[in-house]
């Protein structure tokens, strides 16, 4: 299934409030920020090894994540914030469906980076609260944005999943099940 994926930015970016000033406030934070996020990532995935159901996914591959983990979040920190990025974190969730990490597991890690995250602004930006409270919800808004964008993904390939099933259930073409379904949608 091919996407709109400038679409689904500007969605995505309407239901997270990210907007062109926060995108550019994460730029200028980011020099400060960036070199103190492989820190994070060694915490939340030390974290993530005390979950039984997270840990099973992530035998053996540890040390290959915290690269990709710190490398996404440094981006969150670089920009810029369009198709591309959208299009990479609709990937970045097809892995995430075939792998078959349980939907859930995305938005609780995604608590867990916050978190962490929280703790950082606070330490580096806590003497000024409004500054502070800014940065905050910049990165609530942009860690947002890539989370829909991924349960986007999983949303579609469920969708394609059931409809593969029922395929194979009924025996009917995809064809003959696109044909009907245009038909449908033109009443």
């Amino acid at each position: 299934m091919s996407y709109d994926f400038g679409k689904l930015t500007h969605y995505a970016k309407s239901f997270s409030d990210l907007t062109p000033e926060r995108e550019d406030l994460l730029v200028e934070v980011g020099r400060q920020i960036k070199p103190k996020l492989a820190g994070i990532t060694e915490d939340f995935y030390q974290h993530l090894l005390t979950i039984p159901e997270a840990s099973t996914f992530l035998e053996g591959r540890v040390e290959t994540l915290k690269k990709t983990h710190t490398r996404w979040m440094e981006g969150l920190f670089s920009g810029p914030f369009d198709a591309n990025y959208t299009e990479h974190m609709y990937k970045v969730g097809d892995v995430h469906v075939r792998v078959n990490l349980p939907v859930e597991f995305m938005a609780g890690a995604m608590t867990l980076i916050n978190h962490r995250l929280i703790g950082l602004i606070v330490e580096t930006y806590g003497h000024d609260q409004e500054y502070c409270a800014q940065v905050l919800s910049a990165i609530n808004a942009v860690t947002g944005m890539s989370l829909l964008v991924m349960q986007q993904s999983y949303q579609a390939a469920s969708l394609a999943e059931e409809l593969e099933k029922f395929l194979k259930i009924s025996g009917m073409s995809r064809a003959l099940f696109t044909n009907l379904a245009t038909a449908y949608k033109d009443k």
